[in-house]
């Protein structure tokens, strides 16, 4: 999987540097051509000779060759990258990737790749879970960064926690797990669904839900990193997704998700309808804001269009649809009865009763559903995982 892939290795300087080497060995054994980049500080934990030697080119650590006085071409090395893969990551590192603060060549060359990028932080127990480390983590994983979350065991300093960065051997199955992904959804076109709709009442004001549309950003992007042509249809969130194969529409109300919908289903390979679409709407807006009264005010709410629903009735037999479901009682009874009632091919369950999953946050735990019952039974993951599960079962769907 990883022969003839061009992956750039940035090291910075942690004393997990020393587990940097096998990495090296690892990616070439696979057939990987590896290019090796320092911190100069990184060189008081592992030699650029060593790592020059196993990577059969010369490490590059500053932005000039101090022999000729010419300067080592970062945005060169961004273009010709497949992947890059950062590890380990300190906490200072992290800090300039996400300010863009380019100091030395390690950086420089993160901030010119044009290709996927992974992080493997490594620092001690406290120096990670501080509250700008996480958020400086969550940054980075919303520009699109994968991040290799480091394992609890013995660190530096003698203390036992979180902070220890991956082994080699499983930063090279992310990467190979990635490039294999890649092609799983191949020219395929995906239309996803994310966030909340507003119904309107009156210029100021509408009826709507708690819904980010995280876990759709996370499909949009894991999609397209599969190789799919992904449109997204989002109502009004503040995220973005940003891929060049992503597409987007934006919608504020649940009949304009309706027409976009309508509009381009028929034209996907699979569907994936998970935003929190209004269920109501108000009969007649004011056109002025509503004025507060003693005596209050009363709706008159209607149904929105079934979007879903639709779009099951018209499903060809090639089209794979998937649905959301929120529940807050009767949450396996309800998800199978909507999987059923609406023509779908999958069902995923978030309940409320779960701490952790649901809306607002960056982890999820969810419950696969088809026709003959649960396909895979979650556990709390973040979103991005939930999503690549999620997209797993869809790559593995055999008709029922």
């Amino acid at each position: 999987m990883l022969k003839g892939k061009k992956i750039v290795v940035g090291i910075t300087g942690s004393i997990a540097a020393y587990k940097i080497p096998l990495l090296v060995r690892l990616l070439i054994r696979a057939g990987a051509e590896v290019r090796v980049i320092m911190t100069p500080v990184a060189t008081d934990f592992v030699t650029p000779l060593t790592l020059s030697t196993l990577s059969q080119h010369p490490v590059i650590i500053d932005p000039f060759k101090e022999t000729s006085g010419e300067w080592n071409n970062h945005v060169e090395l961004g273009s010709w990258a497949d992947l890059m893969m950062f590890a380990p990551v300190t906490a200072n590192t992290l800090g300039k990737m996400v300010n863009g603060i380019a100091d030395n060549f390690v950086i420089t060359a993160y901030l010119s790749a044009k290709c996927p990028v992974f992080i493997a932080p490594a620092m001690d127990l406290d120096m990670y879970g501080h509250p700008s480390t996480q958020r400086n983590i969550s940054t980075l994983k919303s520009f699109g960064n994968h991040i290799i979350e480091p394992q609890v065991g013995e660190l530096a300093s003698g203390l036992t926690g979180p902070g220890r960065m991956e082994e080699p051997e499983e930063m090279l199955k992310a990467i190979t797990g990635f490039f294999s992904a890649q092609q799983s959804l191949l020219k395929k076109k995906v239309l996803i669904t994310a966030g909340p709709t507003h119904e309107r009442i009156d210029p100021v004001r509408f009826i709507g839900n708690y819904s980010t549309g995280k876990m759709g950003m996370s499909l949009a992007i894991c999609a397209a990193e599969r190789g799919a042509e992904v449109t997204l249809i989002t109502g009004p969130v503040s995220l973005d997704a940003c891929h060049p194969g992503i597409r987007r529409i934006g919608v504020v109300s649940a009949g304009e998700m309706y027409t976009a919908c309508m509009a381009e289903a028929p034209q996907a390979d699979i569907v994936i309808m998970a935003a929190a679409v209004a269920d109501y709407s108000v009969s007649s807006t004011s056109p002025v804001k509503l004025k507060k009264s003693a005596g209050g005010i009363t709706l008159n709410l209607v149904p929105t269009k079934d979007i879903l629903s639709e779009i099951g009735r018209h499903k060809t037999g090639a089209q794979i649809v998937v649905g959301f479901a929120l529940e807050t009682d009767n949450e396996m009874e309800n998800a199978v009865k909507k999987l059923k009632s609406k023509n779908l091919d999958y069902i995923v369950l978030n309940s409320l009763q779960d701490s952790g999953a649901g809306f607002g946050g960056d982890t999820n735990k969810i419950t696969i559903f088809d026709a003959s019952g649960i396909v895979l039974g979650g556990t709390l993951k973040s979103k991005d995982e939930v999503a690549g599960d999620i997209l797993d079962v869809i790559c593995n769907h055999r008709p029922i």
